[in-house]
């Protein structure tokens, strides 16, 4: 797959669709490649008149790896963050969305549909508050302003994104599977994919550093709400309402802070992308495009 270099980093990316359509980005979540966007998901957003664009995040994949950076204490982060006190981190999501105006910068491209789920959801707000020019339309799925009320998950969806897999393959497989059971659509998880995506990630890439990075530029960010009222891309805010690690209080929180967001809560959806859903999904983001 081709690269680019990005805010002084190299970024992997991929491309579907006809090269005249206009441009779509998709941001992935937390410790995820962007393989997580299936092919055919992607196939299907193309079939509907887009250039589909979907990349490895910094630290992840085959994008760069910022190993100087070191480990942040995650613990520590969290404690301060559920106090109410200032934490750093090594990066920030700010950090992260320049990432993707650089990419579109490099692609050639002015502006584009932006579609981010998790922490790409917070990714793609940031991106609408910092350079509001680029976006064609926003699309945040899975996310949260940032608030502290709205964004804390059950203490067992926490503890499943945070238990560390065992070494090797199998091992990183099996939380992957673990961890849906707990936060993803119930009977609509098909296990079978899920196994054979997470081995190819693995295969692919396996960089633990870099999920707790990016986890730490999560925890750390300052609240959204106060900025997102400044958004004035047509907006669509995508949530399932059995999701437990970022809970649909979250996705109420960001429809109510963007003007003129229209809110789409997905009955039984967890904090995954379940092809059961596909079609519903990308009709609520080519109709919020058709708004542009």
């Amino acid at each position: 797959m081709p690269k680019v270099e990005s805010n002084g980093i190299t970024l992997e990316y991929d491309a579907f669709g006809r090269a005249e359509d206009p441009p779509l980005v998709l941001i992935m979540g937390l410790g995820c490649q962007m393989i997580y966007w299936h092919e055919d998901f992607c196939s299907a957003l193309a079939d509907r008149g887009f250039r589909v664009i979907r990349f490895d995040n910094r630290d992840i994949g085959l994008s760069t790896k910022l190993d100087h950076l070191g480990m942040p204490p995650v613990v520590r982060l969290l404690l301060r963050g559920g106090v109410g006190l200032r934490a750093s981190a090594p990066y920030g999501l700010h950090d992260m969305a320049d990432d993707t105006v650089g990419l579109l910068d490099a692609l050639g491209i002015e502006r584009a549909h932006v579609v981010g789920v998790s922490m790409g959801g917070m990714i793609a707000q940031v991106m609408a508050i910092r350079a509001p020019e680029r976006l064609l339309s926003l699309c945040s799925w899975s996310s949260t302003t940032g608030a502290r009320w709205c964004s804390t998950p059950t203490p067992r969806a926490l503890r499943a994104l945070l238990s560390r897999p065992t070494p090797g393959r199998h091992g990183r497989v099996e939380h992957a599977v673990r961890l849906m059971q707990v936060v993803g659509s119930g009977h609509l998880v098909d296990e079978t994919w899920l196994r054979d995506r997470v081995g190819l990630a693995y295969d692919r890439s396996s960089y633990w550093a870099g999920f707790v990075r990016q986890f730490a530029a999560v925890v750390t960010a300052r609240p959204r709400t106060r900025a997102l009222a400044d958004v004035r891309a047509p907006t669509v805010v995508i949530h399932g309402s059995a999701d437990s690690l970022i809970l649909p209080a979250g996705g109420r929180a960001t429809a109510s802070a963007i003007p003129g967001a229209r809110l789409e809560v997905i009955e039984g959806m967890g904090h995954d992308v379940p092809r059961a859903l596909w079609p519903r999904l990308i009709a609520a983001i080519a109709d919020n495009a058709a708004r542009a």
